[in-house]
């Protein structure tokens, strides 16, 4: 019978061959602002009310999600003060599927930050009954499905993006506050310019949007599983190697990009990455700019 070791092996290689691990580099809504804005998520402990959500759609013996130009069902009409041309915020929380820590105590780090909402779009209010409404998907960044949780519409600020240029790739510390990138927008592991990625720092420890984080990997630096030697910084067998050991604390920060806070929750920050030299990895470190 095959050993543990041996499934261990196949499901890597069927993840490798259906993307391997996970990236979240596509473009998509979350690459721009303001869609970044509406379309990025956060991760909070406070709730928003599920007394508002969607119900279904027209055809819901055919249909079971709903996409921009859609019309969709809602569970709140002309009884509880809805008229026509509201306009609602649509999200879902959402748990990683693929529950397998990439780094050491992403798991933990993941809880303490909150749930992860996930933004679907944004409806405008097209029929009044009663009890119910009928509101037309305006803007849309996944599909939408029964139970989604609706928001009264709110102008989010919009964060001032940096004219492109090239970030300090050796920067040393200046000193801010630091944090773990510890997911990724769809819960991907390897992020670049233009993705979205989620911090474990936020409005309790004074993070606010606009704010930009620059993006750093330290030397020696084993804890996620991306393959690597604790030692490569002074010896790699058949390499060389140097007279004595040099760690994280002798040599440069390795800063491979930068990103803008659009949103936070208590104890967590959704960042657009606005600037990547490589692959940006769950588990690398962020430090306030």
């Amino acid at each position: 019978m095959p050993s543990r070791f041996s499934y261990l092996i196949i499901f890597i290689a069927l993840m490798m061959s259906l993307g391997g691990v996970r990236s979240n580099a596509q473009a998509g809504p979350a690459s721009g602002l303001p869609d970044g804005a509406y379309c990025g998520g956060v991760v909070t402990t406070q709730a928003p009310s599920t007394d508002l959500y969607v119900i279904s759609g027209p055809e819901p013996e055919l249909k079971t999600i709903w996409t921009q130009g859609n019309l969709v069902y809602i569970n709140r009409g002309a009884s509880q003060g809805v008229k026509i041309g509201d306009e609602f915020l649509v999200s879902r929380p959402e748990t990683d599927p693929l529950a397998l820590p990439w780094f050491t105590g992403q798991m933990i780090l993941m809880k303490a930050m909150g749930t992860y909402y996930v933004d679907l779009g944004r409806i405008r209010v097209t029929t009044v009954q009663a009890k119910v409404s009928v509101a037309q998907i305006i803007h849309s960044c996944d599909f939408i499905q029964r139970g989604d949780v609706l928001e009264p519409f709110q102008e989010r600020p919009v964060p001032e993006i940096r004219p492109a240029g090239t970030f300090d790739r050796f920067a040393p510390s200046n000193g801010k506050p630091k944090a773990t990138i510890v997911f990724t927008r769809r819960f991907g592991q390897v992020s670049g310019m233009g993705t979205i990625v989620y911090a474990n720092l936020g409005s309790a420890q004074g993070v606010k949007v606009g704010d930009y984080f620059r993006v750093f990997r330290e030397v020696g630096n084993t804890r996620e599983n991306l393959y690597q030697v604790s030692t490569d910084s002074y010896k790699v067998w058949g390499f060389g190697s140097t007279p004595q050991p040099y760690g994280a604390e002798d040599l440069p920060r390795d800063v491979i990009g930068e990103g803008v806070v659009t949103r936070v929750g208590p104890n967590a920050a959704t960042i657009l990455l606005t600037g990547s030299s490589r692959g940006i990895y769950a588990g690398d470190y962020v430090e306030l700019e």
